[in-house]
């Protein structure tokens, strides 16, 4: 007995075994806990803005969502339902909804889903209130909800079970609708100026357009080895070939590479591509196209992360690569050979394997020693060719 009390999944089994009773219960009185829809009227923000209107009218209005709280008190019970926009609290009545469907209710519990009708009001404690006539479960919710999942320390958790993370966290669930916008705003941005979103192809004969380490996968039917795409840049400079001007695509890129912060082996990246346009235009356009989201995510085109405030309002500062070096260092990397770059990375305290590529090496010192302080948008331009290797050449500067 003792060895159970010590499970520490005793104590889900228990709870789960008491939901697991309450679903069965409803099924015996008749309740589908599982309906195939519910016809909602209003979201829980429309309702907020519009209470005024739909109070005085005493309008009749339905709402679905997860239940949150419940707060009984013998006849009544209190508790809030919380929607996709918002969440409201709701008032249940024995003698409104009748005995026998009040005994129904009593089997709901936090994280259930359910649909809810009634009429609005405000509770002595000026709470606006839903009043409802009747009900109807939704979901019956077999596991139960973190109770303080705000004080889990264990980010991986948090990951790894992301739908409890969103259902709990609403400002989790913000990031998802921001970047929603985000890429809403960008695709409008290009579209009203010509550019076409295609798609290219993720399985890939020969992969390219980066430097990196592919999936590999095979396909049964050409008897071939196939790779997922590690970039979309080669198959839309091809369209470019076939004769559009200006294309773009949000692609699903894949790179069968390292874990951390930086590096995910599947993640979303935006490449577009223009004729007759230089790098010039393009640190223009995608100033320009900031600028526009920042204006739509934003009050005033200012961002706050990370304790500053990053203004996208201002003209972007343009730092050439070598030169944003040696300010920051007095080193001019330009002209020395490799053993004299791996010498002086390692004198400024970079750590520099035995064998890194010298592109590696300057690209490290640029990291560590002005990456870190580069707080407002910047564009960092003229690269070392080896950095670079699909770009042009530079116009009058042989390297680069």
């Amino acid at each position: 007995m003792k060895e159970e009390n010590n499970n520490p999944t005793h104590g889900f089994d228990k709870l789960r075994a008491v939901r697991i009773e309450k679903l069965n219960k409803l099924i015996e009185e008749g309740t589908t806990p599982y309906p195939y829809r519910f016809e909602v009227s209003h979201k829980t923000d429309a309702v907020k803005e519009r209470e005024t209107e739909l109070t005085s009218a005493e309008t009749a209005i339905s709402l679905a969502g997860r239940v949150m709280s419940l707060r009984g008190h013998g006849k009544t019970v209190f508790g809030h339902l919380e929607d996709a926009a918002d969440r409201l609290q709701f008032y249940v009545r024995k003698d409104v909804v009748g005995e026998e469907r009040f005994k129904i209710f009593k089997l709901i519990e936090v994280g259930d889903f359910m649909g809810i009708r009634g009429r609005l009001f405000r509770t002595k404690t000026d709470e606006l209130t839903l009043k409802v006539d009747s009900f109807e479960v939704l979901s019956k919710a077999l596991r139960p909800l973190p109770e303080k999942w705000h004080g889990l320390t264990d980010k991986e958790i948090r990951y790894r079970q992301r739908y409890v993370d969103l259902l709990m966290n609403r400002e989790v669930r913000d990031v998802f609708y921001t970047r929603s916008r985000l890429v809403e705003t960008i695709r409008r941005f290009l579209i009203e100026r010509d550019y076409v979103e295609v798609e290219t192809p993720i399985l890939q004969p020969l992969y390219g357009g980066a430097a990196a380490r592919p999936f590999i996968t095979h396909h049964n039917m050409l008897d071939m080895p196939l790779y997922m795409r590690i970039a979309d840049e080669l198959y839309l400079k091809r369209l470019l070939v076939g004769g559009f001007e200006r294309v773009f695509e949000f692609s699903k890129d894949f790179r069968n590479e390292g874990l951390d912060r930086s590096h995910n082996p599947e993640f979303t990246m935006l490449e577009c591509y223009a004729a007759f346009l230089d790098y010039g235009d393009y640190m223009d356009m995608v100033e320009e196209m900031m600028r526009a989201v920042a204006g739509e995510l934003t009050e005033d085109g200012v961002v706050s992360y990370a304790g500053n405030e990053i203004d996208f309002n201002k003209p972007w500062k343009r730092i050439r690569f070598y030169e944003a070096i040696q300010d920051k260092t007095g080193v001019d990397f330009r002209g020395l050979d490799e053993e004299a770059v791996r010498a002086e990375a390692k004198r400024l305290g970079v750590d520099v394997e035995e064998g890194t590529p010298i592109s590696r090496v300057l690209d490290d010192v640029f990291s560590e020693k002005v990456e870190l302080d580069l707080i407002q948008p910047t564009f960092v331009y003229d690269y070392p060719k080896e950095l670079s290797p699909l770009a042009k050449d530079h116009r009058s500067e042989k390297g680069l």
